[in-house]
């Protein structure tokens, strides 16, 4: 069975910092690029930043630049994104997700909320 499962979700202040943490499992983790994406109230989901299979260098949204850190421990199946600096806007329900290398196959966890509030 197919499980992405993030953690690490929060009330934080602006300012502030937290790590989201993704364990994924019913799949070769190795073979998929990992992603994180957020989805404010009231907004489409946006890519928050994106780590190859391979661990290549990883790819942000601008807004994010500089801020946010994508990572993963292949050996643990589980994908991170450090955020620092956190912003009011940064609120969100951030979801990880996975994609396969060389197919479209690909799957979503079920989100963790983010509100980034005084």
């Amino acid at each position: 069975q197919v499980q992405l499962v993030e953690s690490g979700g929060g009330l934080v202040q602006p300012g502030g910092s937290l790590r989201l943490s993704c364990a994924a499992s019913g799949f070769p983790f190795i073979n998929y690029a990992m992603s994180w994406y957020r989805q404010a109230p009231g907004k489409e989901r946006e890519l928050v930043a994106v780590i190859t299979s391979v661990g290549g260098t990883p790819n942000y949204a601008d807004s994010m630049k500089g801020r946010f850190t994508i990572s993963r421990d292949n050996a643990k199946n589980t994908v991170y994104l450090q955020m620092n600096s956190l912003r009011p806007e940064d609120t969100a329900v951030y979801y990880c997700y996975a994609r396969n290398r060389w197919s479209s196959v690909n799957y979503w966890g079920q989100g963790t909320q983010v509100p980034v509030s005084s």
